[in-house]
């Protein structure tokens, strides 16, 4: 497998504090454990660019977008909500991780990489079409998902959302777009308190009690998602690869453990293997304990390296 790994070097400059969760350190922990494991030197590092106004307004509102771009402090902090703070280098970081999902999408669809897992920050899935939420600025899926059905002409791109907590945002833009399948597994009631009954055909909510293992994870994927898989038959297929699900993580209490990671990786290349040429494209979302997230991470990469 021909793996591409992009990030953006200069991401480690937005930070929202010293003791926020949604560090700089998050990135450092994936490259050292990928280093550790000996993995750095057969992926494809590529610095991400720049999203283009064009390109984060095919999934945003076009007054929120330039209203983040007028909020963007030069010193100091700007508060979107609690928690979500725009620091000097935020717009960097944000527009180049979303930019990182277009250039993924061009790698994967133009055939020079079997598939790409853009370790960037900040994450996205929580971002609304029109708001800021949950460390997030840009949906990096979205734009990225926008873009391979709008630039590559697809019509059937599968989002599949192993995060603890619910990609509302990514919901909010696609609901109701027959053209994508997005399916979410999030410890249920949690924040951002999605109600699982309320969502349209195109949206599969895996909601999972507070204390569930891996193998209710496992069970509920098999029962639900891949059969939804199968049936929709994707063309590509998008994950929003969050380890916070994690045993060890203190975001959330779902009990899920690095085998689980790497099963769920396994069956997703082969539903990918079976319906749209092995393509897929991953995006780190949370996952705030760094040991556990660099071992789930280097998991879920080394299988999708094939190895």
């Amino acid at each position: 497998m021909t793996t591409a790994y992009l990030t953006h070097y200069h991401c480690d400059k937005h930070h929202m504090g010293d003791e926020h969760p949604e560090s700089p350190m998050r990135l450092a922990a994936i490259q050292d454990r990928l280093i550790a494991g000996q993995l750095l030197d057969f992926l494809r590092w590529i610095e991400a660019k720049p999203a283009t106004l064009e390109q984060i307004i095919a999934a945003h509102d076009m007054d929120y977008v330039n209203a983040i771009f007028a909020k963007a402090p030069k010193e100091g902090s700007v508060e979107l909500e609690p928690e979500t703070l725009m620091m000097p280098h935020t717009l960097e970081a944000a527009t180049h991780a979303a930019g990182a999902l277009v250039q993924a999408v061009d790698l994967v669809m133009g055939g020079e990489m079997n598939n790409a897992f853009c370790s960037v920050r900040p994450p996205g899935h929580h971002a609304e079409h029109d708001r800021a939420m949950g460390f997030c600025f840009f949906n990096n899926i979205a734009v990225g998902a926008k873009h391979a059905l709008d630039k590559h002409a697809l019509s059937r791109v599968a989002i599949v959302d192993f995060d603890v907590h619910h990609g509302n945002g990514t919901e909010q833009i696609f609901s109701g777009d027959d053209r994508v399948l997005y399916a979410s597994s999030y410890q249920h009631p949690f924040y951002p308190y999605s109600d699982p009954g309320d969502s349209h055909d195109n949206i599969l909510h895996m909601p999972l009690e507070a204390g569930s293992t891996g193998e209710v994870f496992r069970q509920m994927y098999t029962e639900q998602l891949f059969p939804a898989l199968e049936v929709f038959q994707p063309e590509l297929i998008m994950i929003s690869a969050g380890f916070d699900a994690h045993k060890a993580d203190p975001m959330g209490q779902l009990r899920l453990d690095d085998s689980d990671y790497t099963w769920v990786t396994d069956q997703l290349m082969a539903v990918a293997d079976r319906h749209c040429q092995g393509r897929i494209v991953s995006v780190l979302e949370g996952g705030y304990n760094l040991d556990s997230l660099g071992r789930a991470a280097y998991c879920h990469i080394r299988r999708l390296m094939g190895m």
